[in-house]
């Protein structure tokens, strides 16, 4: 489903319970995380409402490079000729999506939480069961500012990944990917969080790196999973805090 403008020139494309966005400009548009398979007819049907060709498409920004964010990178890439680009330490991970680090066990979740057995259920129907990877990936820079459309300016996150990264846009939005989300995918809790043990690299790295993102002051966060917060992004760390790993 596309959700028009939820901050000035950002357009949220949600299915299967993992967002991407696209962020458009007088240059173009840039595709922020590339979902699951399922997302290729929608990602085509999204640019055609907001007037826009697939040629229109200059630049995949992954804020990192788990199964469920790059479902259509290659086809991007290689369909496209769109450049891909990601952290240098989620490299091997875009080309090998399924070999993520994680704490803890994944197979306790759906007894723990039995909730969130639908919401895993809807992503193995988006395609998360066969992703395939893509390589060829250009180095994103913390601190950089990316000469794509929307300008983003690159946030460093680690700890949902080792080389997660959120970007930061101009008019106080930020685009958070998984390193603070509204939806935790594998417990089907809701409100401001990192996301469980079950795909997350190191939780506490993660907690740590609230701090990069409450540094930047944004009103709106646009996360990876879940609806938009628009109550500000230290309310959002504030709630983050409070509810820990899971």
């Amino acid at each position: 489903m596309l959700h028009r403008n939820v901050a000035e020139g950002v357009h949220r494309l949600e299915h299967a319970y993992v967002n991407c966005y696209l962020i458009e400009d007088d240059d173009g548009v840039t595709v922020v995380d590339a979902g699951l398979p399922a997302f290729w007819p929608l990602l085509g049907r999204a640019l055609r409402e907001l007037g826009h060709r697939p040629r229109d498409v200059r630049a995949l920004v992954l804020t990192h490079a788990h199964f469920d964010h790059v479902g259509v990178a290659r086809r991007l890439q290689r369909r496209l000729g769109v450049p891909v680009w990601a952290h240098e330490r989620e490299h091997y991970l875009a080309a090998h999506p399924y070999r993520y680090a994680h704490e803890n066990v994944r197979a306790i979740y759906p007894l723990r939480y039995p909730h969130d057995i639908k919401l895993l259920a809807a992503m193995a129907r988006a395609g998360a069961l066969w992703v395939r990877g893509v390589r060829d990936t250009r180095p994103l820079e913390p601190g950089t500012t990316l000469d794509v459309p929307g300008r983003p300016q690159v946030i460093f996150t680690p700890g949902h990944t080792f080389g997660h990264c959120a970007l930061s846009l101009p008019r106080g939005v930020l685009v958070s990917g998984d390193a603070l989300v509204t939806l935790d995918p594998y417990t089907a809790r809701t409100g401001p969080r990192i996301i469980a043990g079950a795909a997350t690299a190191d939780s506490a790295m993660a907690l740590r790196s609230l701090d990069a993102l409450a540094a930047t002051g944004a009103q709106v966060v646009l996360p990876g999973h879940g609806e938009p917060w628009t109550d500000g992004v230290e309310a959002a760390v504030a709630h983050a805090r409070a509810a820990g790993p899971a």
